[in-house]
């Protein structure tokens, strides 16, 4: 078994949160898939580098990875073992041969010290019992000056996610929690620079992206997909059936709004995160 230290994410995510989202691959990566492009450009991989993924998932970026360092190789790492089962056989099924996959938290993990040219992460990232501690492993395993390049959350205010979790807030707690926890942990830009360069990186920017996120075929459809999302399904099991309901209705209501004729779009937002580790 791999040493884990980040206990609680580590028994979510190989419990139902990690069988959700291997489950539902196809429909995360429609969620997400918007902001690898953000990532893969600005990590710049190279035919011949060696590329790591934190936080892979269901390993669509693993892959990308792997095509863009041709000559190279891509390895991704994440707690799920539900989400690194899929990821297993998503790359075999589409030939790609020089990425693998391993259970591990990168918080401890003995990375190979140099053995990694980039880092990158698709909302991987924000989950660290220890942030510093954290990247810091990160910035042992690159190589002096090595890249890394990820995409994080912003705040839910002012954003089309924060509109439909905003209609529910009357009847259930926000899922994300205050912004400074969960996947909201790096919404302050001035934080993760903090986090960052007390880890070693250098050289640290964090510039605003936008990409569609669609959700669902319909309004029905997404709102029962958003309703099974982890967070959100916990504080609905724990609501009287009544407060339930009607925080499933207000959801429902506000993704109207959002309803185009091929499916419930919204548009996402996050932090697009740079940096270098230090020569030294």
């Amino acid at each position: 078994m791999p040493q884990i230290v980040n206990t609680a994410q580590a028994e979510a995510w190989n419990g139902y949160e990690g069988e959700h989202w291997a489950g539902h691959a196809d429909r995360y990566d429609a969620v997400n898939s918007g902001f690898n492009r953000f990532v893969l450009d600005a990590a710049a991989i190279g035919d011949r580098d060696r590329a790591l993924d934190i936080g892979c998932g269901n390993g669509q970026l693993t892959r990308l990875a792997a095509r863009a360092a041709r000559a190279g190789r891509a390895h991704g790492i994440d707690l799920s073992a539900p989400m690194l089962a899929t990821a297993r056989a998503r790359a075999a099924g589409e030939g790609v041969a020089n990425v693998t996959f391993e259970q591990a938290d990168a918080q401890v993990v003995p990375f190979p010290a140099g053995g990694f040219d980039v880092a990158v992460s698709r909302f991987g990232v924000m989950f660290f019992a220890d942030p510093v501690g954290a990247f810091a492993n990160i910035g042992r395993a690159l190589r002096p000056g090595g890249r890394l390049a990820f995409v994080c959350m912003t705040r839910l205010e002012g954003t089309d996610l924060g509109t439909a979790f905003g209609a529910m807030a009357a009847h259930l707690p926000r899922p994300t929690g205050p912004d400074g926890t969960g996947p909201t942990s790096f919404a302050d830009p001035a934080r993760v620079r903090e986090v960052l360069t007390d880890a070693g990186f250098c050289e640290v920017t964090c510039a605003h992206v936008e990409a569609e996120q669609v959700w669902g075929r319909d309004v029905a459809d997404a709102t029962a997909f958003i309703c099974a999302w982890g967070p959100v399904r916990f504080h609905l099991e724990q609501a009287a059936p009544e407060a339930a309901a009607r925080a499933r209705d207000a959801l429902t209501a506000a993704l109207g709004a959002f309803a185009r004729p091929d499916g419930v779009r919204l548009r996402g937002t996050a932090w697009l995160v740079t940096a270098r580790r230090s020569q030294s």
